[in-house]
């Protein structure tokens, strides 16, 4: 066989590896939007399903009376309230630590053993069951910390039981490393020409963490924000220890006097009713789970619509500081 009959055969056998590998690349492609098309009308009709049913039994009434008759009447009033108290101070407790400690590990710690370990473990955390965070709140934040605050400060049982705080917490716990990886992820890909330059224009650290990384890192951390609030509000097993309660007619609401008027503040050291627990209830412990089917589908569809709210808010907020990252590289 001369050269040309093997150049021949050589370019031959290259384009059939090609034709092979495109046709299987197009199959692979085909069989993933196949499935993303499955799962979204999968998801299409559930969320249908859930609608139709659940709408008629949503008004002004359902949203805001408590549950009446065994919980096979009235509303939904305080576990929404409950929702919305326990997500608000999951976002403080974790927000700040994880925001804090994503810069930290990506502009501060040294590339190391130890700081590899630490990226596994927040990794490895991100997989652990729920039910297991829920038990560690359990024994750590109420049994460990909440007994010996009340040792120390002489509360009686203010802090060592089952409350809004730390079910809170755990959930913060429980929702930490998806903040962590998002915004570790946000802040890699700020650009380094862009660190080296502001190091260059005599910035320190912080200043240059604070005015350049930060600002083009926060969409990315947003995502992560928009994350933690749809798995925390959705989220059963953690806070069956954690103070929260079958039926509870009165809010949490603590009211703080100054002077001649008070106002009404969260009371992180009661119970509280949670809109997954509320549903969870109604299916399995109810006296009637039948008469309250409606209940169940109209709960769910204002947990749905109240998760997706304040997803959208979360977005809302991402655009606008995407946005004006977009006009301040313009320029």
């Amino acid at each position: 066989m001369d050269s040309k009959e093997t150049k021949k055969t050589f370019f031959t056998d290259i384009k059939g590896i090609a034709l092979s590998e495109a046709k299987s690349g197009i199959l692979g492609l085909s069989a993933i939007r196949i499935i993303t098309y499955f799962v979204f009308i999968l998801y299409l009709l559930f969320f249908l399903k859930i609608f139709v049913e659940g709408i008629n039994v949503i008004d002004f009434e359902f949203i805001t009376e408590s549950p009446k008759n065994n919980m096979t009447d009235g509303g939904i009033g305080p576990a929404i309230f409950g929702t919305l108290s326990v997500v608000f101070l999951m976002i403080l407790f974790a927000v700040p630590v994880g925001v804090f400690a994503a810069i930290y590990i990506n502009e501060y710690a040294k590339d190391n053993l130890l700081t590899r370990i630490v990226k596994i473990s927040v990794n490895n955390l991100a997989g652990v069951p729920s039910i297991v965070i829920g038990l560690f709140g359990l024994g750590f934040f109420v049994f460990f910390i909440g007994k010996n605050l009340d040792e120390i400060l002489q509360t009686g049982l203010l802090f060592g039981k089952p409350a809004m705080l730390w079910a809170s917490a755990t959930l913060a716990v429980l929702v930490l490393p998806t903040i962590i990886v998002a915004s570790t992820e946000a802040l890699e890909a700020v650009p380094k020409e862009q660190r080296e330059a502001s190091y260059g224009l005599g910035a320190s650290k912080w200043q240059t963490i604070k005015n350049v990384i930060f600002p083009q890192a926060r969409p990315g951390i947003l995502t992560g924000i928009i994350l933690a609030i749809s798995r925390g509000a959705g989220e059963t097993a953690p806070i069956l220890f954690l103070g929260c309660a079958f039926f509870l007619p009165d809010l949490p609401i603590v009211k703080w006097n100054f002077g001649f008027f008070s106002i009404p503040m969260i009371n992180p050291a009661d119970q509280f009713m949670y809109l997954s627990y509320h549903i969870f209830i109604l299916a399995t412990q109810s006296s009637n789970p039948t008469l309250t089917i409606p209940i169940q589908y109209g709960t769910t569809l204002v947990l749905m619509l109240l998760t997706l709210a304040l997803n959208l808010t979360a977005i809302l907020l991402r655009y606008k500081f995407r946005k004006q990252l977009n006009e301040m590289r313009s320029f």
